[in-house]
Order: structure tokens, then C-alpha cells, then sequence
């Protein structure tokens, strides 16, 4: 057995007044480029999950909230090359500012059921389904 190398990363469903979900398109050269996406991105060692989102949403969106307006919804759990990904989805409907595309292509707001149209991450597809389940 290979050993697991877990890699955690963290996102959010921020949620708008009228129950659509942000998502970023993944810029060129990146991996993955041109997939959809929820904002957010690698807990930092001696990071909790929560401090990160919290700084990814200001660094990806111009955005500020705080750790207590995020919601643990669900997550996911996918090979990733010779890394295992473990992706925590977090639900926040409060925050502060307007999110611009910083490091990403292009932003758009979407229901839940809009999401299987789009081609997005293996790991984020499954959250679809959670999703329109909460919202």
C-alpha cells in the first residue's frame, strides 16, 4: 500500500440573497484550467480550516468574513496524482465587499441545479447535490 499523503483544502458556497452560489473559473496554466469551481484553496500548516478560508476569500475575492459565518456542509475525498485530496465545503451568507475575480477567469452566480451544466473538478461534483439539498 502507497502511503496517504493527504492534501486539505477548503471552500465555500457563498451564498447571495437569492440563493444562487458563487463560482471562479480557473485561470490558463494553471491545473485544471477552464473548470468551474468554488472559491477557496490550501490550509497552511498551523492553520485551522476555518483561518484559511477566511484568508483565501480575501486574497481570490477581495472579500472579508469571519470564521463564525462559515458553515461546515460537507466534504469530499479524491485521488489527486500521488496525493489524496480531502476538500471541506463550508456555507457563508454574510460577508463584506464584492467579490472580484482576482486569481481567477471569470465569476458567476448560479443555483445549485445550473452547477451540473458547467464542467467543474472531479472532487467538486458530488457537493452539487448536498447543495441543492441545504439551499
Amino acid at each position: 500500500m502507497t502511503p496517504f499523503s493527504p492534501l486539505l483544502v477548503v471552500a465555500v458556497a457563498l451564498v447571495d440573497a437569492d440563493g444562487r452560489v458563487l463560482l471562479q473559473q480557473r485561470p490558463p496554466g494553471k491545473a485544471m484550467a477552464g473548470l468551474w469551481e468554488f472559491p477557496g484553496g490550501k490550509v497552511e500548516p498551523g492553520e485551522t480550516p476555518e483561518a484559511a478560508l477566511v484568508r483565501e476569500l480575501e486574497e481570490e475575492l477581495g472579500i472579508g468574513t469571519q470564521e463564525s459565518c462559515l458553515a461546515p456542509a460537507t466534504f469530499a475525498s479524491a485521488p489527486l496524482g500521488d496525493r489524496h485530496l480531502l476538500l471541506l465545503l463550508y456555507v457563508c451568507r454574510k460577508w463584506r465587499g464584492v467579490p472580484e475575480a482576482r486569481h481567477a477567469t471569470a465569476l458567476t452566480w448560479l443555483r445549485p441545479a445550473q452547477m451540473y451544466a458547467l464542467d467543474m473538478p472531479p472532487a467538486d461534483l458530488p457537493l452539487i447535490g448536498l447543495l441543492e439539498a441545504l439551499l
